[in-house]
């Protein structure tokens, strides 16, 4: 290849690339114009699933959207819209998308509303959204308040079911966007006032939604009893999407963990963490916050979680620090947690869970002090505050005379000479420990048998035919008898004698 060969290859390959990123924008506005077309299909035929569909794309467009769609907003919105100088601003600086006129053949079979048609609702609540959506990633935070409350202001002027999923979406960047601008708390009284529209309208999406984003504002400023008192004069829709169910779980276990109602908050935790999917890339962030909280309440139910869940590959390097608090708790070394708690203070911190991991260390302590008790017969109050750390012999006696009143060691203080002794190990079979427990295990396996007996599914109408056989038998028994007594075998007197 000559040198005049290269430099023409050389030449012809930013053309490619600039007709690669034209066919991309168009590929981009062609699947909004469909989504759009889906919207005015939903409301003609009153059809939700084209609504949830056009959400579902909603993702893949994000990715690809580098900017706003210009031409399809100027087609849309109409010179005087009250919006359109917010969604104008909407990734400002950026190349504008390719104009409708540059179509092909086959998009120029556009709907009524690119054509210049009346602009329903649904339609601009979408394409606001996508607005909403470039301005939150794009950082434009300041501009992406100010276009948010002007889209819940209109949008509360608005009575149609239709919009109910896209009007979910949109109070969530509406919050979002108050959240990381730190106006959080002025958004609260419509947050509650939109909560309880959507109650009384039967929204079940929008109202899972709201009532995520209010305990998420409580929780961000520590308003932990009104959390609390809203759970429970609220009541979280059924048939809602696993995300919002999920995002339920995790507040109600916070509120839980914080209310010292550890088992509640566990369980709570748990359900959240089987609704995440664990493969998801997006939701990974949510899993490990998750993972963090349910962590350390574990750890303050006196259980050690499983060592694998630190070895997963999304939680393996956040869960880092929880590792080593654990390994510290499981030892009982009280020397390691303070370390370890002074190192990733910050880092507790910002996950919010210091304050509860401040909790740990009288169990840190229980555990150095089962761990002596298994070690010697008898050691003085002083040993143990030397091994603890602790800071007098005075704190070593509380916290041995508190394990003991727990049930924690088998163990009596002698107050004079100032030495714990631990009591002889007794047989554990020779108490009814193991009666209690093996009837534990029977009655678990009779409920079990007991649910399936009931969650057995039996034929349909199948009893019908016993029913059956029995009346057509009843009915021959009293054909015979009617015609024994017609022909004057059965005599009237034998069918009294048992009276």
């Amino acid at each position: 290849m000559t040198d005049k060969d290269k430099d023409v290859v050389m030449a012809s390959r930013p053309a490619d690339a600039d007709a690669g990123k034209e066919d991309s924008e168009e590929k981009i506005l062609e699947d909004i114009r469909q989504n759009i077309t889906l919207l005015e299909k939903a409301v003609q035929d009153a059809e939700r699933r084209y609504i949830a569909r056009v959400l579902r794309t909603t993702s893949n467009i994000r990715r690809r959207l580098d900017g706003p769609p210009s031409s399809i907003i100027q087609t849309c919105f109409p010179a005087d819209h009250p919006l359109r100088k917010y969604i104008t601003t909407a990734g400002s600086g950026d190349t504008p998308m390719v104009p409708v006129s540059s179509t092909s053949t086959k998009q120029s079979e556009t709907t009524s509303v690119l054509n210049g048609g009346p602009l329903i609702p649904e339609i601009e609540c979408y394409l606001v959204l996508l607005c909403m959506i470039i301005m939150h990633d794009k950082k434009n935070n300041k501009e992406g308040v100010e276009l948010a409350n002007a889209m819940i202001e209109r949008m509360r002027t608005f009575n149609r079911r239709s919009l109910d999923a896209i009007s979910a979406k949109v109070y969530f960047y509406y919050s979002r966007f108050h959240e990381l601008t730190g106006s959080l708390d002025t958004v609260r009284p419509i947050l509650l006032a939109a909560h309880r529209t959507a109650t009384l309208r039967k929204d079940k999406e929008l109202q899972a939604m709201l009532l995520n984003l209010l305990l998420r504002n409580y929780l961000t400023y520590n308003l932990v009893e009104q959390a609390d008192k809203l759970v429970s004069k609220s009541v979280f829709p059924e048939d809602v999407s696993n995300g919002q169910v999920a995002r339920y779980m995790y507040y109600l276990g916070r509120i839980k963990a914080i209310q010292l109602d550890y088992t509640e908050s566990h369980q709570r935790l748990q359900q959240a963490i089987r609704k995440v999917p664990a493969n998801h890339k997006h939701t990974s962030g949510f899993l490990q916050t998750v993972h963090k909280l349910s962590t350390i309440v574990s750890l303050l139910m006196g259980d050690i979680p499983e060592r694998r869940t630190f070895s997963l590959p999304v939680l393996k390097k956040a869960l880092l620090p929880y590792r080593k608090l654990t390994e510290a708790v499981r030892v009982g070394d009280l020397a390691r947690f303070q370390l370890i708690l002074g190192e990733y203070a910050d880092k507790f911190k910002s996950d919010k869970t210091y304050t509860l991991i401040l909790r740990l260390r009288h169990s840190v302590i229980k555990t150095g002090i089962r761990m002596i008790s298994l070690s010697y017969s008898r050691i003085s109050l002083k040993d143990i505050c030397l091994k603890l750390q602790l800071d007098s012999e005075e704190d070593a006696e509380y916290m041995v005379g508190k394990a003991i009143r727990d049930g924690v060691i088998d163990a009596v203080i002698d107050h004079e000479n100032g030495y714990m002794k631990s009591k002889e190990n007794i047989d554990v079979y020779s108490t009814n420990e193991p009666q209690g427990a093996f009837h534990n295990r029977i009655s678990f396996c009779l409920n079990i048998h007991n649910d399936s007996v009931k969650a057995m599914r039996y034929p349909l109408n199948a009893h019908r035919k016993d029913i059956t056989s029995t009346e057509a038998a009843t009915r021959e028994r009293e054909r015979e008898i009617a015609k024994e007594i017609a022909e004057g075998e059965l005599d009237d007197d034998e069918d009294m004698a048992d009276y």
